[in-house]
């Protein structure tokens, strides 16, 4: 298998850290460089927490610069009810060596771009600030990159609102952007990232085992949140952005459909991805005021199972 040169844009929270154990350790994913933009945490805590996933992953020197502190337009916020203060549900992992660039994320994208001889993926599992930023300042990165996958988004419901996902309804005009950039664009949103998970009684085992990286994963798997209205903590065992990874290197688990897209940036529904799924036009094609919409591919359905195999064996940690 051909490695696949990516960028890495995260927000460093309990799933990209799976996410990035999952992208260190298979051979098929060749990872030039590591943005990170403040969303699940602060913009130092998920630098921090990035340095010290690369060393729990066994990573060798990947630079990792730190990017926008906060949305485009809207106040800097965080998903601490989901990853706890420190962003990785309270895990305290060792202390680092490895430090950030002296270069911000948007430099080191631009940099990392144009000088490859070959086309990146830009893999996207945060807030597209950074990513927004890059293509309204570089325009000419454009050429420079294969596609942009991004966890984000959702064709049916959302969860930092009814209809809305964190990612994009944390920077709604940024995903805007990027949807409107003219780069090829993959969707991996909640309707497949709800889906992949590891049992409870396999990340319990991880969590208490004598493998330092197992001890890791499981613990991470095993971060409860709350998913009811009386704040009860669940265990999920979800791979979460992990899944847009594996989406790099195992497309054929998905149902992919290709599919007009537009991110709402007011009301209520400001952040929702409107997915189109209508098969015939409706009133608004027949009578105008359609808007702008980008055809892009879309993960609709997922092979979960085959997928939480993947994330397991690639790291080493299959039964």
């Amino acid at each position: 298998m051909r490695s696949i040169p990516v960028i890495l844009d995260v927000d460093t929270g309990v799933d990209d850290a799976l996410a990035l154990l999952f992208a260190v350790k298979h051979p098929g994913i060749d990872i030039r460089a590591v943005t990170c933009v403040a969303g699940n945490a602060s913009l130092a805590q998920v630098v921090e927490n990035t340095l010290r996933v690369l060393d729990a992953a066994g990573a060798p020197p990947i630079p990792v610069a730190a990017g926008a502190v906060r949305p485009l337009l809207a106040p800097a916020r965080s998903a601490s009810h989901v990853h706890g203060e420190n962003g990785l549900g309270g895990i305290e992992l060792p202390a680092t060596s490895r430090v950030p660039e002296e270069v911000g994320a948007v430099e080191l994208m631009r940099r990392t771009l144009m000088g490859s001889t070959e086309r990146i993926t830009i893999v996207a599992l945060a807030p597209q600030t950074n990513l927004a930023l890059l293509l309204r300042t570089h325009p000419e990165v454009v050429d420079r990159i294969e596609r942009i996958v991004f966890m984000g988004g959702s064709a049916g419901v959302g969860n930092a609102t009814a209809v809305a996902e964190f990612n994009v309804w944390h920077d709604p005009e940024a995903a805007s952007i990027v949807l409107g950039s003219g780069v090829p664009i993959f969707m991996y949103g909640l309707d497949v990232f709800t889906q992949v998970s590891v049992p409870q009684d396999a990340a319990s085992a991880l969590a208490a085992g004598n493998d330092p990286l197992g001890r890791v994963v499981g613990s991470l798997l095993g971060n409860r949140i709350a998913r009811s209205d009386d704040e009860t903590l669940v265990y999920t065992g979800l791979i979460g952005d992990a899944g847009a990874v594996c989406a790099l290197v195992d497309p054929d688990a998905l149902v992919i459909e290709k599919l007009p897209v537009r991110v709402e940036l007011s009301g209520y529904a400001r952040g929702q991805t409107i997915v189109d799924r209508r098969r015939y036009s409706g009133e608004d094609r027949l009578h105008g005021g359609i808007g702008e919409w980008t055809v892009m591919d879309v993960a609709l359905d997922v092979d979960a199972p085959r997928y939480a195999d993947l994330f397991l064996k690639t790291l080493g940690l299959a039964g």
